[in-house]
């Protein structure tokens, strides 16, 4: 029997999935670089996220680089049908805890055959524009994702760290699946969380817990409830590397109750 999908239930890129999902950054080593110092934990929280009723897995290429989706691979394939498994791609590192977006369309191309090569799927379900990159039009780079999505290699296409005119630039170009912001209480002001209500775009929280801050501050139930009460496209993805951490994310989400409107 399937355990209750935490903080209810939402539908991103044609899947339908439990509103708790699980950010992977932090399956990696110090500075989300290289093997993280127990990979048998790793491995054990992406599997117990399943058993708990998390249904949206979101990863990156650049944990590690490549760390978290080769662990999602052996943790978790071949994958249940109703696992929504979200990559991102664009960004690359120099080293540990250094970003750099490169969006140019070749890079993308080959990033994404990657990704696929990595995760063992003849199809991403989602993936994201990692960042976007301001030495090439958004166009070229949006472009370069829907070519793959043609092609049967993506199903659907988001965007990470994006304003609004980023958004409407991107669905010129094609539709965009989910959008993916940081926001949480002490960062809780994102113009992307309004513009994707009003076009019905699911949203999808990053750092939620502001990297475990307001754990101690606000708790995580407050956290996580004042996200879920935002909009029912709202979407958060806290990360953690902690079994424990995690049964208590999954705990405080199932408790939510939604708000009156």
């Amino acid at each position: 029997m399937n355990a209750p999908a935490p903080g209810g239930a939402i539908t991103i890129a044609s899947k339908r999935i439990s509103r708790l999902g699980l950010g992977t950054m932090r399956l990696t080593g110090p500075g989300t670089w290289g093997t993280p110092n127990d990979t048998t934990n790793a491995i054990t929280v992406l599997r117990q996220a399943m058993t708990m009723g998390i249904t949206h897995l979101d990863t990156a290429d650049a944990y590690g680089p490549h760390t978290v989706e080769d662990l999602i691979r052996q943790a978790l394939h071949p994958y249940p049908d109703n696992l929504l498994l979200a990559t991102k791609v664009g960004m690359i590192r120099p080293g540990p805890n250094m970003w750099k977006p490169l969006g140019r369309p070749d890079y993308l191309r080959a990033a994404t055959e990657a990704s696929l090569r990595r995760l063992a799927v003849d199809r991403i379900d989602l993936c994201y524009l990692h960042r976007v990159d301001p030495t090439i039009p958004l166009a070229d780079q949006i472009g370069a994702l829907a070519d793959l999505q043609t092609e049967g290699k993506i199903a659907a296409i988001g965007l990470s760290k994006v304003t609004p005119e980023h958004i409407r630039q991107a669905c010129e170009v094609t539709s965009i699946a989910a959008v993916q912001n940081c926001l949480n209480l002490d960062e809780p002001d994102d113009p992307a969380l309004a513009y994707c209500a009003d076009n019905n775009i699911p949203y999808v929280p990053y750092r939620p817990l502001n990297a475990g801050r307001l754990a101690a501050t606000a708790g995580v139930e407050k956290s996580l409830s004042w996200l879920l009460d935002l909009g029912e496209h709202v979407a958060p993805i806290p990360a953690t590397s902690n079994p424990q951490h995690l049964s208590a994310l999954v705990q405080a989400a199932s408790q939510h109750l939604p708000r009156a409107h």
